[in-house]
C-alpha cells in the first residue's frame, strides 16, 4: 500500500488513466450502479456503511488515516460480495490530502455518485480544561473534514446528476453532553451546513442528508465507563444501544432513489432518545 496512493484489494488494478467500466456480473439492489467514498470507513459506523453499500450494489471507496489493516480487511469482505472496492488512506482534515484522493481516485475508478462523510474523532474533557489543541482536532476533522471532502468531490456529484451526500452528525450535536463541547459544536455545526447545503444544491438534483445516531456500540461507546453506560440506558426509552448497522441501513436509504425528494433532512437513529 502506497502511502499517497490507493489500492484494489482483489482483481487487477486499473491504470491511472483507464477509468473502470461496467463489471460484467450485473448488479442488483437499491444502489445498483452507484460508487461511493465512504470517509473513516476502516472501523465502526463507517464500515458497516461501507458493508451495506455493497450489499446494496454500489463499488465502494475505503477512506481510512491509519487503520490500514482494518481497511483492507473489510476490503476483501466486500470484493466476496461481488463488488469493486478500493482503500485509500487520506486524513480528510487536510485539503492538500483530499485533493490527492479525488484526483487519483478519479482517474483510477471513476467520479462518484456518493459520498458519506463519516470521519470523526473526539477528545473529551471538561471545557475548563479543553486546550485549543483538543478543539481545533475535533473541529478540523469532523467539520472541517466534511468541508473539505463536499468541495473537492462535489463537481462529480453534481456531474453525476443523482448526487448524494450523507453527513454522519450525531445526538450530542442536537443535545449537548457534558465533557464534549468541542464534539457537540463539530456535530451543531455538521447539522447546519446540511441544512444550508441542501438548499443550495437542490437544483442540481443533489440530496444533502445528516444521520444523528443516539448511542451507538461503537469503541466509542465501549469505551464508557459501566456505572454511566447505565445511566445513559435509562435515558434511552428502547433500553438498549443502537447497532452500527442499524445506521448503515438509514445511509443506504438517504443514497438510494427512493430519497431523491428527501434533502435536508436529519435523520435521527436513536432508539427514540429525544429532549
Amino acid at each position: 500500500m502506497s502511502a499517497n496512493g490507493m489500492e484494489k484489494v482483489a482483481g487487477a488494478f486499473t491504470a491511472p488513466d483507464a477509468p473502470l467500466g461496467d463489471t460484467t456480473v450485473a448488479r442488483r439492489g437499491l444502489l445498483a450502479g452507484r460508487r461511493a467514498l465512504v470517509t473513516g470507513a476502516s472501523r465502526g459506523i463507517g464500515k458497516e456503511i461501507a458493508r451495506a453499500f455493497a450489499l446494496e450494489g454500489a463499488d465502494v471507496i475505503i477512506n481510512y488515516r491509519s487503520s490500514e489493516r482494518e481497511a483492507e480487511e473489510l476490503a476483501l469482505d466486500l470484493e466476496r460480495l461481488g463488488t469493486d472496492t478500493w482503500t485509500f488512506p487520506a486524513d480528510v482534515s487536510d485539503l492538500g490530502q483530499v485533493q490527492i484522493m479525488h484526483d487519483i481516485t478519479a482517474r483510477s475508478v471513476g467520479p462518484i455518485d456518493v459520498l458519506v462523510n463519516n470521519a470523526g474523532v473526539n477528545v473529551d474533557r471538561m471545557f475548563k480544561k479543553m486546550d485549543r489543541g483538543a478543539w481545533d482536532s475535533v473541529i478540523s476533522t469532523n467539520l472541517t473534514g466534511a468541508y473539505n471532502t463536499t468541495r473537492i468531490f462535489l463537481d462529480d456529484l453534481i456531474a453525476s446528476g443523482r448526487g448524494r451526500i450523507i453527513n454522519i452528525t450525531s445526538i450530542v450535536g442536537q443535545m449537548g453532553n457534558i465533557g464534549q463541547v468541542n464534539y457537540a459544536a463539530s456535530k451543531a455545526g455538521v447539522i447546519g451546513m446540511t441544512k444550508a447545503l441542501a438548499k443550495e444544491l437542490a437544483r442540481h438534483t443533489v440530496t444533502v442528508n445528516a444521520i444523528a445516531p443516539g448511542f451507538i456500540e461503537t469503541d466509542m461507546v465501549r469505551g464508557i465507563p459501566e456505572p454511566v453506560k447505565q445511566k445513559i440506558l435509562e435515558t434511552i426509552p428502547m433500553r438498549r444501544f443502537g447497532l452500527p448497522e442499524e445506521v448503515a441501513h438509514a445511509a443506504a436509504f438517504l443514497a438510494s432513489d427512493h430519497a431523491a425528494y428527501i434533502t435536508g433532512h436529519v435523520m435521527n437513529v436513536n432508539g427514540g432518545m429525544y429532549l
